[in-house]
């Protein structure tokens, strides 16, 4: 019993809540109206301030309020995590109000809100690419802000996501056996990506998809493409001499010295014959 009179309670104040909320937005007072929707606001109830807002901006529109209203307007999208809405209308803040105090706080809110919207790795990653852009050119703009240090880890963060992606793009390659695609893949992410932690590894991944092109090639191509893999490995060594996976790098180096070797001798024996 006790329970079902808490219940009826809850349901009684909901519904005094939402008549209040009706008679508030069918009110023709937008002094009071707008007293609510600060109220709303302070309160964090960000759908109900948003919708007085909305209905309040032709009686704001052109005074003193606008600019803070509109602010707040924007934020109500985003803590609501409407993130696209609130991604635009923190732009058209900017392009309404390129003067005001908030600007730099308002520019870095749209560059967040495309962070927010950036998806999972194997997703498209458009938005996660305009963050970075937003976020750099926030870097770029405001040398001395606060925020700069935020800004950098963000960046930081997408790019690990984007270099996420084309890794498992490369490895896709590598597993489908295109090891030609692999090998230009892996390359192409050590240069996207020249300060990653995992650049060895990568340069691995070539040496070890040269070497299976080369082992599934035409007699004609295999020294060839053996020797790719050799500059491959010397390519390793002087740029990674201190890394773990070495050992790895010489067992193919050695492997790719047997093979051509092995090439030349049935080349000179067949020479022979003739």
């Amino acid at each position: 019993m006790k329970i079902v009179v808490q219940f009826l309670a809850v349901i009684l104040l909901f519904c005094s809540c939402s008549n209040q909320f009706g008679k508030v937005l069918k009110s023709k007072d937008n002094e009071y109206k707008y007293k609510m929707a600060e109220q709303y606001y302070a309160q964090k109830k960000w759908d109900k301030a948003a919708q007085l807002f909305e209905q309040l901006f032709p009686y704001v529109k052109g005074t003193a309020r606008f600019e803070d209203l509109y602010y707040k307007y924007a934020y109500c999208a985003y803590y609501q995590r409407d993130y696209l809405n609130a991604e635009n209308l923190f732009k058209n803040y900017l392009e309404s109000f390129p003067n005001s105090q908030r600007a730099e706080e308002v520019e870095f809110m749209r560059a967040f809100c495309f962070f927010k919207q950036s998806p999972k790795v194997d997703l498209d990653q458009t938005s996660t690419s305009k963050a970075i852009a937003l976020l750099q050119a926030f870097i770029n703009t405001h040398p001395g802000s606060e925020r700069n240090k935020e800004a950098e880890n963000l960046i930081n963060q997408l790019r690990s996501k984007l270099e996420t992606k084309e890794l498992k793009a490369a490895q896709l390659y590598y597993n489908l056996g295109y090891y030609k695609a692999a090998a230009v893949a892996f390359s192409t992410l050590m240069d996207d990506y020249p300060a990653s932690d995992q650049s060895d590894s990568y340069k691995l991944e070539v040496i070890k998809s040269d070497y299976k092109y080369a082992q599934m090639s035409i007699p004609e191509k295999q020294q060839e493409r053996y020797q790719q893999v050799l500059t491959d490995v010397a390519d390793f060594e002087d740029r990674f001499p201190q890394s773990n996976l070495l050992p790895q790098v010489q067992d193919y180096k050695t492997q790719s010295t047997n093979n051509i070797k092995r090439i030349q001798d049935e080349q000179a024996k067949a020479t022979t014959r003739q």
